[in-house]
């Protein structure tokens, strides 16, 4: 349980914080620290990025956020969110999401500034945050989808499915859930018989050409969050989520 690293040519990362994988503020951290580790080993050629469970990730765990008094839980989600993005974004090598079931929020994150998504047939995306009372991910929603459907996606919370995703050209590949893994590393290895320097350079050439500084951009968002947490609506909004309202 938590974050698994398991070394190779082509490393694997796996999520696993049953029972939804809505990833503690430590375990945002532990993604990044994973990620950052897996790049740098020199054995290291390419990433996959996995998860164990009912699906991908269902983003932050408000209940640790509710829990806790004053300020000091949202903060430190959001710091490792940023933390865990900017990992996926900076690792070295490509990074293969392999995506299952749902993926919501801080998963979003994470596919968006993956350098490839695979998808199972029953993977859906969205980002629920205007109804937990956050802003945030639409940085990387909007390397998924295009620009008035992310718009769509944020104010409405509706989620869009990976066969959607495929049309888009966002979504490599969409396969049954059962093969979901081979699939990953089947493209995975196809990048890791490659000469793993020029691999290197290009991960650096590519992100050098983003025409978005998604780091900047998603901690722009993130000041938005902060003030709807202070304004009082952020805690009123998870409070109606965990009641089911």
């Amino acid at each position: 349980m938590g974050v698994q690293l398991h070394r190779g040519a082509v490393a694997e990362v796996i999520l696993d914080f049953p029972p939804v994988n809505a990833v503690p503020a430590a375990g945002w951290h532990a993604l990044a620290d994973a990620l950052v580790a897996a790049g740098a080993d020199p054995r290291t050629r390419a990433v996959v990025l996995a998860a164990e469970g009912r699906g991908f990730c269902a983003g932050v765990d408000i209940k640790e956020m509710q829990r806790a008094e004053g300020h000091d839980a949202l903060l430190a989600a959001n710091r490792g969110c940023a933390a865990a993005f900017a990992a996926v974004y900076d690792c070295p090598v490509p990074v293969i999401a392999a995506v299952h079931g749902f993926c919501l929020g801080g998963g979003v994150g994470l596919a968006g500034n993956a350098d490839l998504v695979v998808a199972s047939d029953d993977a859906t995306f969205g980002l629920p945050e205007v109804d937990r009372g956050a802003l945030g991910a639409a940085t990387h929603l909007s390397r998924l989808v295009p620009h008035q459907l992310m718009r769509t996606m944020v104010y409405t919370c509706r989620p869009v499915s990976a066969w959607q995703l495929h049309r888009f050209g966002t979504v490599l590949e969409v396969v049954p859930a059962a093969g979901l893994r081979r699939a990953a590393h089947r493209v995975a290895a196809e990048i890791a018989g490659k000469d793993p320097l020029i691999i290197r350079r290009a991960k650096e050439s590519l992100n050098g050409i983003d025409p978005v500084d998604v780091k900047r951009s998603y901690r722009f968002e993130q000041g938005f969050t902060f003030e709807l947490n202070l304004d009082g609506a952020g805690d009123r909004a998870r409070e109606r989520f965990l009641e089911g309202r």
